[in-house]
């Protein structure tokens, strides 16, 4: 079967521009809480998968670790090696398939948004068991399963409660949907999001030789504007959460 094209590499420019906006999620929400679970120590080796422009993987260098970061798409390892300093390692590479590293190299394993785009979820932890250490830690910071099902998931407001709602259609079954690349343009690109239940991913996990050590739940750090449903708007973001973080370890 052929493999579906899950590359961001077509729009780099917006994804990059998006990714280092002041207030965009990965800056304001997710870095703060990635790091202080990470704990990295001066010259930890971390693998970023899915590295996208190489936002994370700087910030795992200005740490003090020494980072190798790997994505599907040209575009944006071009783009993350004009954005890092030279003692970052990028190349490009298929999660599920990575040759050029040798067996227990790294500390830690990151991937930041980026398993939802992988389409090979059993083949890409059994490349993360092989080429982390056995004492090291994978962090899987995902779209919440729960709640963030493509096309199956969306926001309600019941006007008799005044009470603002995540309505869920689907979470069990697995599933792939094509999405926009870049939304709100019309005839944008397409990539292909896979949709995985947390047994799942738990599934996975252990058949990789991996246990769940922690779990994490993230929920936004916006605020809405001022307006009729706003306490009800901003009641919602604190209870239903946006991110989640998986961390395994090897078992």
């Amino acid at each position: 079967m052929q493999k579906k094209e899950t590359s961001w590499g077509k729009v780099a420019d917006w994804y990059d521009d998006m990714v280092l906006s002041d207030d965009s999620y990965q800056k304001t929400l997710i870095l703060p809480n990635l790091l202080k679970a990470m704990e990295i120590k001066k010259g930890q080796k971390i693998l970023d998968i899915g590295c996208g422009q190489g936002f994370f993987a700087n910030e795992f260098s200005k740490a003090g670790a020494v980072v190798t970061g790997i994505d599907v798409s040209h575009e944006l390892i071009e783009k993350a090696k004009k954005n890092s300093s030279k003692f970052i390692n990028y190349f490009v590479s298929n999660a599920d398939n990575l040759l050029n590293i040798e067996n227990g190299t790294f500390d830690k394993i990151v991937s930041v948004l980026a398993i939802q785009n992988i389409e090979n979820l059993g083949r890409t932890f059994s490349e993360m068991s092989r080429v982390l250490n056995p004492k090291g830690e994978v962090f899987l910071v995902i779209n919440h399963p729960s709640f963030r099902v493509p096309q199956k998931s969306d926001w309600g407001f019941d006007e008799k409660k005044k009470v603002q709602y995540r309505r869920v259609e689907q979470y069990m079954s697995d599933s792939v949907v094509s999405i926009n690349m870049h939304p709100g343009i019309k005839d944008s690109e397409k990539t292909f999001s896979f949709h995985r239940s947390l047994q799942t991913f738990s599934e996975a996990l252990s058949k990789s030789g991996f246990c769940i050590a922690g779990l994490e739940e993230w929920v936004s750090n916006k605020k809405s504007q001022e307006g009729p449903r706003q306490r009800a708007e901003d009641t919602a973001r604190k209870e239903i959460p946006l991110f989640m973080m998986i961390t395994a370890r090897k078992s």
